[in-house]
């Protein structure tokens, strides 16, 4: 299961470290308003459900620190080869075609211990900012 705070299931994007910071960086700057994750390894390991429309994220450092609120504007689950170059581009991270995107995502899959091919699961989520800054987040209802 993967944390929560303040009743929010949290977002903690890619490995920690470099990554993640450059990754929470774009998200909030406004660059970044996608990210996939793995249908049947990343969930099924979790055992977590898919995000739904609408859902309210937290936004995390390395630390499960509070960064953001991101509320989850589409889901849908598709084919690693079906990954549209409109939902790679929104992932914000410069690749500079679909190629690259999936070179990078598979690089980074496999890495973590998911090696992926054509026919693995991707879940595609897109999501807006909703909240971020000193203060205005740490307490009070994150849900709304």
């Amino acid at each position: 299961m993967w944390p929560r705070i303040g009743g929010l299931r949290t977002l903690a994007l890619g490995n920690p470290g470099e990554m993640r910071a450059n990754l929470n960086a774009l998200v909030l700057a406004g660059v970044k308003t996608a990210t996939a994750g793995l249908l049947t390894d990343e969930y099924a390991t979790e055992n977590e459900e898919l995000e739904h429309v609408g859902e309210r994220l937290a936004l995390v450092d390395d630390h499960d620190a509070l960064l953001g609120v991101v509320e989850v504007t589409g889901v849908e689950v598709v084919r690693f080869a079906d990954v549209p170059w409109e939902f790679a581009r929104a992932e914000g991270e410069g690749d500079r075609s679909i190629e690259e995107w999936r070179e990078g995502h598979r690089r980074y899959w496999t890495g973590v211990g998911f090696p992926v091919d054509d026919d693995s699961q991707v879940v595609c989520i897109r999501f807006r900012l909703v909240s971020a800054g000193d203060g205005g987040i740490a307490t009070g209802d994150l849900g709304t």
